[in-house]
């Protein structure tokens, strides 16, 4: 069997495609669905000072030290560790890396499947005249039905396309289309959600801190979603970096990518609590906030068809750009430790993957414990390894070139990023560990 030429090796072709993807990837119903409702359970603006300050000094050195290994190695997570520590059991958290994305593409594809659902009932109109508990009851139905297998196969079909076609062609093609689309669409039902009477309600709970809320509990959960809203220890931008070209400068990548997230978490906020204090809906409602709450919301306003079907096509998006890039984990990985062709890779990660997803489709409990796995054990773990390798194992002078291009470019940041990665952030990755254990 012929190794896999890694000579010919795909990459990004620009730079704002290297942004929008990694973008993207990061981007997510995490930032729409999850983060305005974990803001609402946890004291509005206080919460987000607090995840403000994770996502700088916790966030940004986390993601670059994942650009810095996939860049230095150009291989999939697995590859790269056993580049970069031959010999060496590093490379187990990559495989940890893949695993977690396995897991997390299983039921997040689930997830990402009743958006479909939504935007279809949005297409034919099909929340009009519906009381809230009628709505509400259209959400267990759906549930119960055999639907929400057929819109995440869709949807797995839909991720593969992408994908199969290639990092520069398939990749960085949609999502430097998709991108836009999603911020110019958020953009708009932020705009129309502020002319609400009673927005101004909502916008004093998202900015004004009452820093009574600030607990342990609060700063813990700040930490959490800084964390996995960056799309942070799955081998996702080790991968990513592993396209980067040599010429972009890592830390000004990483800090985009960062911007980006946060500031289209923060127009979601926008987007959403306006509307919900102004039709006196309680801001911590979970996954109902989307697919309860939401959909009473639209029915009561003006355009209210309209603004629901962009709403579902957001979200249908967000979660799009995000699928791919779990998926091209699996895919790089598959192609260059299996030597078989992209194709093949693709077909094989997407069978492996849906036949876990009907499992997570049609259990509650299968679809619990893959997420609390991913999302509570491997992610954290894989990304406290992450920064124990840059931090205390990977040679600091190979550090030092990636971040200053081989010493093309003067990088102010890189004393202070050794220090984060040595010392803060393994600490604090590891207490949201340990809290989301129950430990304390």
């Amino acid at each position: 069997m012929t190794k896999f030429d890694f000579s010919n090796r795909d990459s990004f072709g620009s730079k704002f495609g290297v942004i929008a993807a990694a973008a993207g990837s990061a981007i997510g119903l995490g930032n729409i669905w999850r983060f305005p409702y974990v803001v609402g359970e946890n004291g509005g603006a206080a919460f987000l000072l607090v995840y403000l300050f994770f996502v700088i000094s916790i966030g940004i050195p986390v993601m670059l030290s994942e650009f810095i290994i996939g860049r230095s190695a150009q291989r999939n997570p697995v590859g790269s560790f056993k580049k970069l520590a031959p010999g060496k059991p590093w490379y187990l958290v990559g495989l940890m890396g893949v695993g977690a994305a396995f897991m997390i593409l299983a039921f997040y594809t689930v997830v990402a499947g009743w958006t479909l659902e939504y935007l279809y009932q949005s297409i034919i109109n099909g929340f009009e005249g519906k009381t809230p508990d009628q709505i509400s009851k259209m959400f267990d139905t759906f549930r119960g039905s055999a639907r929400p297998i057929i819109w995440f196969l869709i949807f797995m079909l839909f991720t593969a396309g992408i994908v199969i076609a290639g990092v520069k062609n398939g990749i960085e093609k949609y999502t430097k289309v998709l991108m836009p689309v999603l911020l110019l669409i958020l953009v708009i039902i932020s705009i129309r959600s502020l002319t609400l009477p009673g927005a101004g309600e909502g916008l004093r709970f998202l900015f004004h801190p009452d820093f009574s809320k600030i607990t342990p509990k609060v700063i813990l959960e700040a930490l959490g979603q800084a964390f996995f809203s960056l799309s942070i220890g799955m081998g996702t931008l080790i991968t990513y970096g592993s396209y980067i070209n040599k010429k972009e400068n890592l830390t000004n990548t990483a800090i985009s990518v960062t911007f980006a997230d946060t500031f289209i978490a923060i127009i979601a906020g926008i987007a959403i609590f306006p509307a919900v204090f102004a039709f006196g809906i309680p801001p911590a409602s979970e996954e109902g906030l989307v697919y309860i709450t939401l959909p009473v919301i639209f029915e009561q306003m003006t355009g209210g068809y309209f603004f629901s079907l962009m709403f579902f096509v957001l979200l249908s998006v967000a979660a799009l750009t995000s699928t791919i890039s779990v998926l091209e984990v699996i895919v790089a990985y598959m192609s260059e430790e299996l030597n078989i062709t992209r194709k093949q890779a693709t077909f094989l990660g997407t069978a492996s993957v849906a036949v876990l997803g009907l499992f997570a489709s049609n259990s509650a409990a299968v679809f619990n414990v893959l997420n609390f796995t991913s999302a509570t054990i491997l992610l954290p773990l894989g990304g406290l390894l992450i920064v124990l390798f840059i931090g205390w194992y990977y040679n600091r002078e190979k550090v030092k070139s990636e971040m200053t291009n081989q010493g093309t470019i003067d990088v102010w940041l890189y004393k202070p990023f050794m220090f984060l990665v040595k010392y803060l952030a393994p600490i604090a990755i590891g207490a949201v560990f340990l809290y989301g254990l129950g430990i304390f």
